[in-house]
C-alpha cells in the first residue's frame, strides 16, 4: 500500500459511502485513537506519528482539522480532499 491512498466502503442498496480509511503513511498503526465517539479513529505509530484516519460515519470538520493542526499541508490537502463529503459535516 502506498501514502495517500483512500479505501471507501459503499452501501451496495444505496451506493453512499459508509466507511473510509484513509492512509497517509504507509506504516501499520501501532496505536489507534477514538477521536469521535464511535466515528472517527485516527491510528498513529509508537511515537504518537498520524498514520491514518478512519470514518465509519459523519464526522464534525472541525474534528478533521483538530487532527491535522501539526500536519503538513500535503497531508492536509489530500484529507481535506479525499474524504467523501457525505463522511463529513460542518
Amino acid at each position: 500500500m502506498t501514502p495517500f491512498c483512500l479505501n471507501v466502503s459503499f452501501n451496495e442498496t444505496t451506493g453512499q459511502p459508509v466507511a473510509a480509511y484513509l492512509h497517509i503513511r504507509d506504516v501499520t498503526p501501532a496505536v489507534t485513537k477514538e477521536v469521535k465517539e464511535g466515528v472517527a479513529f485516527v491510528g498513529c505509530d509508537v511515537q504518537g506519528v498520524l498514520l491514518g484516519i478512519e470514518l465509519l460515519g459523519p464526522c464534525s470538520i472541525n474534528i478533521l482539522d483538530s487532527v491535522l493542526s501539526t500536519e503538513p499541508e500535503p497531508v492536509r490537502r489530500f484529507i481535506q480532499g479525499g474524504t467523501p463529503r457525505e463522511l463529513v459535516c460542518a
